[in-house]
């Protein structure tokens, strides 16, 4: 905070005094951000982060970095709340960095307790311990959880019109015997259009 005087005040004493209400009030403001600053997952102190993470119910995995475990004290209590839902979970890996997966859930053929969760062989081989630990800490009671390694090819794909032509006809048939048959036939036919994009 600068404290500026009129331009006739702004010599002597009063300058020094305007200094010292500079430094006191940096002071001031520096002790009411203090408890903000102290209690900020991303900037505080590892010990302040491990109680906080107590309080929070959350326990670091062997050889988690520290930066991952500022994200789940910080996202704790989303995570809890996303917990058990579909949606929920797929926000969880969203947040810790994972990044994108899937999860299906039951799929015809396979068991109903197996939630299948889609995931690229990247993702396993970087986050292996976050996700056995996240599936144990969020996931669904009395469920088995099945990984399903995903593999993304990029393809290109040609496309084009093409549509279809109708006509009817009209017959007509006389017989001998005065007896006249008329009929229709008709033809329909329909416009498909495909794009892939």
């Amino acid at each position: 905070m600068k404290i500026k005087l009129p331009f006739w005040m702004d010599k002597g004493e009063l300058q020094k005094i305007a200094l010292l209400f500079e430094k006191w009030w940096a002071y001031v403001l520096s002790a009411v951000k203090f408890p903000f600053n102290i209690l900020d997952e991303e900037t505080c102190g590892e010990k302040i982060l491990n109680l906080i993470a107590y309080q929070r119910d959350v326990e670091r995995f062997d050889g988690e970095p520290i930066e991952l475990f500022r994200k789940r004290v910080k996202y704790a209590f989303l995570n809890a709340k996303d917990a058990g839902s579909k949606a929920g979970f797929i926000r969880i890996f969203e947040r810790l960095g994972i990044g994108k997966i899937g999860v299906g859930e039951r799929i015809d053929g396979i068991d109903w307790d197996i939630i299948k969760i889609y995931i690229t062989d990247q993702q396993v081989a970087n986050n292996n311990a976050l996700l056995n630990f996240v599936i144990r800490k969020y996931g669904r009671t009395c469920r088995r959880y099945d990984y399903e390694i995903v593999t993304f090819t990029p393809t290109v794909i040609h496309y084009g019109e093409f549509d279809h032509n109708q006509q009817v006809f009209y017959g007509k048939l006389i017989f001998k015997n005065n007896r006249v048959f008329t009929g229709n036939h008709s033809q329909t036919g329909e416009v498909y259009i495909a794009k892939l994009n």
